[in-house]
């Protein structure tokens, strides 16, 4: 592998050309850091960065990272589940969104729905270009820790009639995922109303708060969500164990399977790195669920 992020291929979701193509425009918080510890700071084009794996089961994964919507925790939360994934025998996409931002209003759409236009879009084009990377259309999910927990259960939410979404050539294709992993993500208690905490303050930049505003998953969520799992801690001090409860309920109250899991006691943004922990078990918890889903592998 010789990607900035160990990546096998890349792919622009929006048509870009010359160095806006070639992931120039990615600023790292810290250039240097071995690549499952850099944190991204900023970028303009959104993008997929591609892991194959060396015995394929037949399906694919679009990881989201967290970060606040402010920077991507990708190496942790990225660039590490991408190799867990392809270990299992998964395709692993990690998403490279932009943030919520003023500098993406325009054509009448607010950039408040910036990352949920590259979320959308991303798995469309997955699932359009799954026989030209040899695994099945109708076996994609998706994962997302922190922020892109509740970026990537915006999947499995209804598309605000306010916004007005961009044009793509893939637009007739389903971005539903098959399967859905979220851990610790906030799903709706920074909106307005839904906090927990008391007398919580908006969120900066205004386009994030819009964004926690407009897509509240469990109450916007489709007819028919994907079966979900779901790990959060209890004692979480950045995003409340309630957005568990609210999600497993939503996704119960449809009809479908959810598989929740909260442990008493993790740092924020566990994701692989806790093995001291109980929270340590929760990848072998996820893969056995994913068998048990029939997830696991396909064939014929």
């Amino acid at each position: 592998m010789t990607g900035i992020l160990d990546e096998d291929f890349v792919w622009p979701l929006w048509q870009v050309t010359g160095a806006e193509a070639d992931n120039a425009d990615i600023i790292f918080q810290d250039p240097t850091a071995v690549v499952t510890d850099r944190r991204i700071a900023d970028l303009v084009h959104p993008r997929l960065m591609g892991y194959i794996p060396q015995r394929p089961n037949g399906g694919a994964v679009m990881i989201i990272a967290g970060g606040g919507y402010t920077e991507l925790e990708i190496g942790k939360e990225g660039v590490e589940v991408a190799h867990w994934l392809t270990s299992l025998g998964f395709h692993a996409f990690v998403l490279l969104h932009r943030f919520p931002s003023s500098r993406f209003t325009s054509d009448s759409r607010g950039g408040e729905q910036a990352p949920v236009d590259d979320a959308l879009e991303a798995m469309r084009q997955i699932r359009a270009r799954a026989a030209e990377f040899g695994f099945y259309p109708d076996f994609v999910g998706a994962l997302g820790l922190s922020s892109g927990g509740h970026l990537a259960a915006c999947l499995i939410a209804r598309y605000p009639q306010h916004w007005r979404a961009p044009e793509s050539p893939y637009a007739s294709t389903n971005s539903r995922p098959d399967f859905l992993v979220i851990g610790y993500g906030p799903i709706s208690t920074n909106a307005t109303g839904r906090t927990v905490v008391e007398n919580k303050p908006p969120l900066p930049p205004p386009e994030k708060q819009a964004l926690y505003e407009a897509m509240q998953p469990d109450v916007h969520m489709i007819d028919a969500p994907p079966p979900t799992f779901i790990v959060y801690c209890a004692d979480d001090p950045i995003v409340p164990v309630d957005n568990a409860y609210r999600l497993d309920g939503a996704v119960r109250g449809r009809g479908v399977t959810s598989e929740l899991h909260v442990f008493s006691n993790a740092p924020h943004g566990f994701a692989l790195r806790e093995t001291g922990l109980p929270v340590g078990v929760w990848p072998l918890l996820c893969s056995a669920w994913l068998g048990q889903q029939g997830f696991l592998y396909r064939h014929g």
